[in-house]
């Protein structure tokens, strides 16, 4: 079941979206060599409830963090702890509010002082492959031309595409229908119309696709471990046009800052 939301409803998914934004700024602030991934899962939890809002992920099917914090060769889910980011590290970190009963998610790869060539590459191919899908996600088209456009340009550039993670909506859940796929054919999956609120969120591996689940029972890394960059706005399907709900201005206005 689909549920296309309200513009007061995709206004509420806003709001949440933005506090996501707003937190994740406020974790880059901390992100340097020897601070662990607990203290800025605090940061995190701590900024989300003085904005009187709940994190999202907390608890969710039993995750025990605010955050989801995934270094290197980890892809998405990594449960934070006492790791210490070091020089040269991809961080991805991914957020979810809940605030006045409709959730915000959006995600963002960090590099942890220099990081290397490829890496660079593999952060802003990934990054830019999101903006590549938004533009397919208009009214009429389908869920596998967001999926095509992604996969297209990252493997055009010798990257790949984790195929067992997916975008989905958002709105009173934090996963709604449908999923979205970030590969796929042209014209091919959901018809994507008015009021449908989705996250896309692209996970693309320097290596191969492959992945391995930890025994957390949460992390996913690459099988070949090699690292992976996630980033994910969450956006609203209008009449003309697509609107992105969730923001990277500030957190880019922090790491400008550095």
């Amino acid at each position: 079941m689909i549920y296309l939301k309200s513009d007061e409803e995709i206004a509420l998914i806003r709001n949440s979206s933005l506090l996501v934004g707003k937190t994740l700024a406020e974790v880059a602030r901390n992100i340097r060599p020897g601070v662990t991934t607990q203290f800025l899962d605090q940061v995190a939890e701590t900024f989300i409830r003085d904005h009187k809002a709940i994190p999202g992920f907390k608890g969710y099917k039993g995750f025990p963090a605010t955050l989801c914090i995934s270094i290197n060769e980890q892809v998405v889910h990594g449960i934070p702890g006492s790791r210490e980011m070091k020089e040269g590290d991809l961080v991805s970190i991914d957020c979810g509010v809940l605030n006045d009963g409709y959730y915000g998610d959006s995600a963002y790869s960090f590099a942890v002082g220099e990081v290397s060539n490829e890496v660079k590459q593999l952060m802003n191919a990934t990054k830019e492959s999101l903006y590549l899908g938004i533009e397919q996600a208009v009214h009429g088209k389908r869920t596998g031309d967001i999926g095509n456009a992604i996969q297209t340009y990252v493997e055009r550039l010798g990257f790949s595409v984790v195929r067992e993670l997916v975008g989905h909506g958002v709105g009173k859940h934090l996963h709604e229908s449908p999923e979205v796929s970030n590969f796929g054919k042209k014209g091919q999956g959901m018809l994507l119309t008015v009021g449908m609120v989705i996250a896309i969120e692209p996970m693309i591996n320097l290596g191969k696709r492959h992945v391995i689940q930890e025994k957390d029972g949460w992390t996913i890394r690459t099988a070949d471990r090699k690292p992976s960059a996630h980033y994910e706005h969450t956006i609203a399907i209008r009449k003309n046009k697509t609107e992105i709900l969730s923001s990277f201005e500030e957190i880019e206005k922090v790491l400008n800052e550095n």
